[in-house]
């Protein structure tokens, strides 16, 4: 007669379960259908819980690529990377030709275009950035490339205009300004 190896057991609120020793069962047939063991999460798997989105290695997008979730770039992107609230993530097989604009970027394949960070900017030591970045705090690991400008931002601080004051009129950089001469 066969017996299960571990009896169900009734778990009530006000009892312990009782936790037997496996025995071992003899059997006549073979055990063929084995259970499948859980595979492990891979060491390098995102720790938070948020989605993210993954451009493949033989992927190729051209445009704008906007949404409201983080971003892993192992293909190529051209044109504009519009995720404000979340990190965008440049693999060693990306290849970037866009300008960035997101909470926090990091850079482990190339990218060519300005990057704008709400938070920070990670350049590993793989990494290769050709463009001005802009953001609160900035790290560029040994051995990564870098070419461009540096622009640290305090938090909640706005984009300067570059506006100065010529005769009680405003004139900033983009517009000339017409200069009066009170007599």
């Amino acid at each position: 007669m066969w017996k299960p190896a571990n009896p169900p057991s009734s778990n009530t609120p006000n009892t312990k379960p009782m936790m037997e020793p496996e025995k071992p069962t003899m059997s006549t047939t073979p055990n063929l259908t084995s259970e499948p063991t859980p595979a492990a999460a891979p060491r390098n798997a995102v720790l938070n819980n948020q989605e993210q989105a993954t451009i493949g290695k033989s992927l190729v997008i051209k445009g704008e690529v906007t949404g409201s979730e983080s971003l892993y770039i192992d293909g190529r992107v051209e044109g504009t990377i519009n995720l404000p609230g979340n990190r965008v993530t440049v693999g060693r097989n990306g290849q970037v030709q866009a300008n960035i604009n997101a909470r926090e970027v990091v850079v482990l394949g190339k990218v060519k275009g300005n990057l704008t960070a709400s938070d920070r900017v990670d350049i590993r030591n793989e990494g290769s950035l050709t463009g001005d970045v802009v953001c609160q705090r900035i790290s560029i690991e040994d051995g990564a490339y870098f070419k461009g400008g540096i622009d640290i931002r305090k938090p909640n601080q706005k984009e300067m205009t570059g506006a100065t004051v010529v005769n009680g009129a405003a004139k900033t950089e983009s517009t000339p300004a017409i200069a009066t001469a009170n007599a």
